[in-house]
């Protein structure tokens, strides 16, 4: 009897102690992957470092492959190594990111320890940060080195429109978009992140594998807000001591409840790097707004009833004379012949007529308005510079640069309720970019070959955030 009631005592015991023991967290619990039409589709829950794990986790392999595309393509079009754009990161972006996203980059680098690979937070820093470094600082130090040798180095990258009232069909909010950026890192831009963080707005959003912000950018967030831009041509200028770009536009995409949130996110201690032009909605009030963002001067529109067009091109005159070298009247140029066809798309042709498959039509356009001509080059909505005898000048793109749109996306006040999205992998209009036979007409970037494969281009895809 006396040993039954000492065993039931021992057993007791231990019951207690491994009842107090914390019980395992496990950090991928509500995350998950799915892969649809050329698209990775992740849902991400949770705390910052288990945001981060999670998306580390499971893009683990995509992430680890752009890594590489950067530390083969940045020494080659920068002269820069991958150690440097660790050093820039570790210099003067790591002090100026706030905690919540040091401990999703840290969370991302662990994510991709956990499968085997050797990445820490100052790569998956540079990486969100290489467009601002490559595009923006670098260019500041070669100028300082050798004046002119760092013009046209700010990426013309996206088409895209926002419209609202008499403009669209439902007198509600239209926003669409398509990334253009070069082919070797663009075919590979194609994840759809859900972010449910513990603080701020539920986030749905493209972005490249590993990054934390959009980077091209399209959001749509649980509070009614609406994000996307397209760069400004021929910009110059770069902060070091402020806050990387990447930084502010995710806070303004989790943190902003309106257009004045989003405009005090992105101007706030701003670098100036990625200098957008910002398209904005707000469907609580189908209000639509563009900031134009540069690093000393911005300039604010906003209208109930307007149609709003971004395809490279700066408009305020202030900024272009005091920040970039935009030839405004070069009817030539890539942003402003696709500026030209996209007025008259979206303000005429489609006017009271916009929705969200009208977005896909205008984003897949592949008209010539200089030479009024279908066509496959620089100046169409749905670029095809690696089709373009003249290439890009204005961004310092060759002569058949393998550079063009990557994808899209078009979403509507309607749709934005339900956190939904239609995104496209590949050229919007459906054509597909073949690796061979681009090599063989174009032997001199096969230097690219190593990583530049066949983009192409899969149906339009619609995506809802998990609620």
């Amino acid at each position: 009897m006396k040993s039954a009631i000492k065993l039931s005592a021992i057993v007791l015991i231990v019951s207690i102690i491994f009842s107090c023991q914390p019980k395992s967290h496990d950090r991928l619990a509500n995350a998950s992957r799915s892969d649809k039409n050329g698209w990775i589709y992740i849902h991400l829950e949770g705390s910052p470092s288990d945001i981060g794990y999670q998306h580390g986790y499971l893009v683990a392999k995509e992430i680890d492959t752009l890594l590489k595309v950067m530390q083969f393509y940045l020494p080659k079009t920068t002269e820069k190594s991958w150690a440097f754009y660790r050093a820039a990161a570790g210099r003067f972006l790591w002090n100026k990111i706030d905690k919540e996203y040091q401990d999703e980059i840290k969370g991302i680098a662990e994510g991709l320890q956990a499968k085997g690979m050797k990445y820490d937070s100052l790569d998956i820093a540079a990486l969100n940060a290489n467009i601002e470094l490559s595009s923006y600082y670098v260019p500041q130090l070669m100028e300082k080195a050798k004046p002119g040798s760092g013009k046209n180095r700010a990426p013309g990258n996206c088409s895209a429109f926002i419209a609202t009232g008499s403009y669209t069909k439902d007198h509600k909010i239209v926003i669409a978009h398509n990334n253009w950026t070069d082919y070797i890192e663009g075919e590979r831009w194609n994840v759809i992140a859900d972010i449910k963080p513990e603080k701020g707005n539920h986030i749905l959003m493209d972005c490249a594998p590993g990054f934390i912000h959009s980077g091209d950018d399209f959001v749509v967030s649980s509070s009614g807000i609406l994000i996307t831009e397209t760069t400004i041509t021929g910009f110059e200028g770069f902060d070091t001591t402020k806050a990387p770009e990447f930084v502010r536009a995710r806070k303004a995409a989790q943190y902003s409840n309106s257009i004045d949130d989003v405009i005090k996110a992105m101007t706030t201690d701003n670098n100036g790097g990625y200098a957008n032009d910002w398209l904005i909605g707000d469907t609580k009030t189908n209000e639509v707004a563009k900031l134009e963002l540069g690093l000393k001067d911005f300039k604010v529109w906003r209208s109930k009833d307007t149609a709003i067009i971004g395809s490279n091109f700066p408009s305020d005159p202030k900024l272009i004379k005091e920040e970039t070298n935009f030839n405004v009247n070069d009817p030539t140029s890539s942003p402003n012949a696709r500026k030209l066809r996209m007025e008259k798309l979206v303000g005429i042709d489609y006017k009271g007529k916009l929705t969200d498959a009208t977005g896909k039509v205008i984003e897949g356009d592949t008209y010539d308005a200089l030479d009024n001509k279908q066509a496959m080059n620089r100046c169409v909505i749905d670029g095809h510079v690696d089709q373009d005898p003249k290439g890009v000048p204005e961004w310092h793109e060759g002569p058949y640069y393998p550079m063009g749109a990557v994808q899209g996306k078009v979403t509507t006040s309607d749709l934005a309720k339900n956190m939904q999205l239609w995104a496209h992998m590949g050229h919007p209009a459906g054509d597909d970019f073949l690796a061979a036979p681009y090599f063989a007409k174009h032997p001199e970037y096969q230097w690219q070959s190593k990583y530049l494969r066949d983009m192409k281009a899969y149906p339009w895809t619609l995506f809802t955030a998990k609620h």
